[in-house]
């Protein structure tokens, strides 16, 4: 038996990095995957990712690729009737869909600060209010895994926007935890927080410096294991969370990060 067998999980942001990670690892796993994404056709990573969900999915066809625009409420409606229509049921939402955006505080304007949060923190709130709606509806409780980062938990002098969503999503899914346990809804909302991970967001800020390969060697030196983790180390953790295995961990932050934030 898999750790997510026949449950039903839907991935934002997932045509690539750790959204296309988590896909694939919850797939390996027994999970039904709908994988959600901006772009009107999958991006390049789909073709490696759908392909490792189909392989174990293909005599159902169970496995989907989505257009989606997280901070559009009536997208959130559509994505998630048409999971439980198709499915029956709905157990697991991996709010990973997000943007990075470098900028000290005197340096960002209005319009990319509203950016910024519209998508890594007004998106979370419309996945986590509407995929608790959505678990309530199809009955059988169910997990929220709300994809952060360590700059949730401190402060970077040229992160200033990002560093404020990442840290509303912190708190926003412990409000969510209390409100969801108090209920007695069986859905829990755990976040993850990782360290500087190896994904294409990363690479492109990596490929802009003046010397990408000693800009590479600086963000890995960050990290006292000395070197920058994988998607698919964040994704063993979003698959710990969103399996029962951890059904008595919630309201918790799961941090990733090769020992950054300890130091």
């Amino acid at each position: 038996m898999g750790r997510v067998e026949n449950k039903v999980a839907v991935v934002t942001g997932g045509a690539g990095g750790i959204g296309a990670a988590a896909a694939r690892l919850l797939a390996a796993n027994g999970a039904t995957v709908v994988v959600t994404d901006l772009a009107e056709a999958p991006a390049p990573d789909w073709e490696e990712t759908g392909a490792a969900l189909y392989l174990r999915q293909e005599e159902t066809g169970a496995a989907l690729y989505l257009r989606q625009d997280v901070t559009r409420e009536e997208e959130w409606t559509r994505v998630l009737d048409a999971v439980i229509d198709r499915f029956g049921r709905f157990d697991i939402l991996v709010n990973n869909a997000g943007v990075g955006f470098r900028r000290s505080v005197e340096d960002t304007t209005l319009e990319e600060w509203r950016r910024v949060m519209t998508v890594n923190l007004d998106g979370v709130f419309l996945g986590t209010r509407h995929g608790i709606a959505a678990m309530r509806r199809a009955g059988n409780g169910g997990s929220i895994v709300n994809v952060a980062s360590i700059e949730g938990l401190i402060g970077d002098p040229e992160l200033a926007a990002y560093n404020a969503s990442k840290g509303g999503v912190r708190l926003l899914t412990k409000s969510a935890a209390l409100h969801c346990a108090r209920a007695r809804t069986g859905i829990r909302v755990n976040s993850v927080h990782p360290g500087y991970i190896w994904t294409p967001m990363v690479a492109r800020s990596v490929a802009a410096a003046p010397d990408p390969e000693k800009a590479r060697r600086h963000l890995a030196s960050l990290h006292p294991v000395g070197h920058l983790g994988t998607p698919d180390d964040i994704a063993y953790g979003i698959l710990y969370l969103a399996s029962d295995e951890s059904r008595f961990v919630t309201g918790s932050e799961l941090v990733i990060d090769g020992g950054y934030t300890a130091q």
